[in-house]
């Protein structure tokens, strides 16, 4: 438990401090955002504005985890690693797509191409490694750091799947969120903010799961099995979960509007990666559609209008998409947009914890 306070308190103030220089490096460097000339007019005043803050957002994470650990004397499990290497590695991909928006002064960064095959790589190495059964990964119990079944709170052992085909999955899981929270990230503060729930909300189900984990005493002594949760390292989890949570929140102080600095791609797409990746290690991954709800329904937005605008050889469901913008449109305050949102984003976070606890009743 301590080192998942002292890894949220350490990356909330790294954050809150690594921030604040990032922001005059990054003005001095002229590293500022492009704006789209066919989005909303009132976000021309943003052009120049520093981006690629999501750096900081990982650089935190990552050292607030290890600080945490070194500090508590506690070993990193595999599980945590796997789950920091998704989270760096697909900010990395951000980042390189950032850093060439900036350098070739275009909005267009990495090639589709570049970014999807950047992005699948991760992501498969990532999900071959956590189904990878060798004794480096296994725990005493045999587990692998992900479950080879998908799951809704805890394996469905009907949904078993071949290797191949899970891997798969996660990849396409990993794809999915990734490029959601970036969707998103279209407003000052929305997608850290929603993320920042999200990440919370994990952090008190891999605290649960551990106090109900099927190694724990009160197993051994009642047998209720049913009831008990076959997760890998749930605490340390926790100790990632927490990591972000404030390194998020650090970053928001800045990142609401108006925004002093955005977190661009580097951010968004390591955010959406490490969501993804936090639903596989903790068996919840079709619980993540309800906990991230928001962002399906900003991803929904841009699929509907693609697809409406086809059907219909031209007209348009929403005023633009993803979904905040057609508000924007509408009239609505940007600041109102966001808070709206981060209640929706509440609303969604809040039912996912409800039905995970009210499983576990139900279940015990």
């Amino acid at each position: 438990m301590k080192a998942i306070l002292l890894a949220g308190g350490l990356s909330l103030v790294l954050t809150l401090i690594g921030t604040r220089y990032a922001i005059r490096i990054f003005a001095a460097k002229g590293y500022g955002q492009l704006i789209r000339d066919d989005g909303p007019t009132t976000h021309h005043t943003k052009r120049g504005t520093p981006t690629m803050g999501g750096l900081v957002i990982v650089l935190a994470t990552v050292l607030a985890y290890f600080l945490a650990k070194l500090l508590t004397g506690s070993e990193p499990s595999i599980s945590a690693l796997l789950l920091l290497f998704l989270f760096v590695g697909l900010g990395t991909v951000g980042f390189l797509d950032d850093f060439i928006k900036i350098y070739k002064q275009r909005n267009l960064g990495l090639r589709s191409k570049a970014k999807f095959i950047g992005q699948t790589l991760i992501a498969v190495i990532f999900g071959w490694l956590v189904l990878w059964r060798v004794d480096p990964i296994e725990d005493e119990r045999g587990l692998t750091p992900a479950g080879h079944a998908i799951s809704f709170t805890r394996d469905i052992e009907r949904f078993a799947l071949p290797t191949a085909v899970l891997v798969l999955f996660i990849v396409l899981m990993i794809a999915g969120a990734s490029n959601a929270v970036n969707l998103t990230d279209g407003l000052d503060g929305l997608a850290a903010g929603a993320s920042m729930m999200v990440f919370g909300a994990y952090t008190l189900m891999n605290i649960w799961q551990n106090n109900q984990s099927c190694s724990g005493t009160r197993v051994a002594v009642s047998g209720a099995v049913g009831s008990c949760y076959e997760v890998r390292d749930p605490l340390d989890l926790a100790v990632v979960a927490a990591a972000i949570t404030g390194a998020c929140f650090g970053f928001l102080w800045y990142n609401a509007s108006p925004a002093q600095i955005f977190m661009g791609d580097t951010g968004s797409l390591a955010l959406g990666g490490a969501v993804a990746g936090m639903a596989v290690l903790t068996r919840t991954e079709l619980l993540l559609a309800l906990l991230g709800g928001l962002f399906v329904v900003q991803t929904m937005s841009v699929i509907l209008q693609v697809g409406w605008f086809k059907a219909t050889k031209g007209k348009r469901l929403f005023r633009m998409a993803p979904l905040h913008h057609h508000f924007e449109l509408l009239g609505w305050e940007e600041i109102t947009v966001v808070i709206r949102f981060w209640l929706i984003g509440a609303v969604f976070v809040a039912a996912g914890l409800g039905v995970f606890y009210a499983e576990w009743v139900v279940g015990g």
